[in-house]
């Protein structure tokens, strides 16, 4: 009877411990699956008041917006000699030019041509543009003198023009000088920027040492003179004075 009685005891313990394990795993909190990590959303910082150059790197300069540049060819035109007493002219273009591409010095028509490609920045939507030129050339009479102006407008050429008269001959030497001049639409300071300076050359010449006013008058008297001898009877009319004179009897 004890054997029996431990045995029920130990059976009714057994069962109790599986209830209480049963009701403990089921009642437990079971382990959720970890939420995988999602960016959030850039939030605006306010600039206002802020010193946003101290949040650049060091030793690194600021970007600056790109400055826009109008190429053109600036054309230069001379003459190599002039005839002391004569004038010639002196021509300086501002031509467009998109392929840029420098002309070579050449002769065209007796004269000398230079060009060079010049850049400057393009300003027209806010600034007035003037072209100006000046010629120094010492010794010489320089027609007109002083700087010359002309407004600048997009896409469009300028000419200047020069009437230079030597007096005596000999070798001179002048500059030709090119400016632009800016204008602020808004009423703030003009600006000028020299783009260019270029030296020429001018031989005055004379003819057999004769000024040119003495080579014209000597040059209608011999085309007068040319023109006569070459009409058909003056050759008839110096035959006829001939023997007219022959025929005179010599009076002793």
């Amino acid at each position: 009877m004890g054997t029996l009685r431990q045995f029920r005891s130990w059976g009714l313990r057994a069962l109790v411990g599986l209830a209480l394990g049963i009701l403990f795993v089921a009642c437990a909190p079971q382990a959720m699956p970890a939420p995988e990590p999602t960016e959030a959303p850039a939030e605006a910082i306010p600039t206002e008041g802020l010193d946003i150059e101290a949040t650049e790197e060091p030793g690194i300069p600021p970007a600056s917006p790109p400055t826009l540049l109008e190429r053109r060819m600036l054309v230069l035109e001379y003459p190599p000699g002039i005839r002391a007493g004569d004038s010639d002219v002196v021509r300086l273009t501002l031509e467009v030019d998109d392929r840029g591409n420098i002309t070579p010095t050449a002769e065209l028509d007796g004269n000398v041509t230079e060009g060079e490609v010049i850049e400057f920045p393009d300003l027209f939507e806010t600034h007035n543009v003037l072209a100006q030129a000046r010629l120094d050339m010492a010794g010489m009479e320089v027609r007109p003198s002083g700087e010359i102006s002309e407004p600048l407008r997009p896409g469009q050429s300028v000419t200047f023009y020069w009437s230079l008269r030597p007096e005596d001959v000999g070798n001179y030497r002048g500059t030709v000088w090119f400016y632009l001049t800016y204008i602020p639409l808004d009423g703030s300071p003009e600006s000028r920027q020299a783009l260019s300076s270029q030296v020429i050359e001018i031989q005055a010449t004379s003819f057999f040492g004769m000024d040119a006013g003495t080579a014209r008058v000597a040059g209608l008297v011999g085309t007068a003179l040319g023109s006569v001898l070459g009409m058909p009877f003056f050759e008839e009319a110096l035959r006829w004075l001939w023997r007219r004179m022959k025929r005179q009897p010599v009076r002793g």
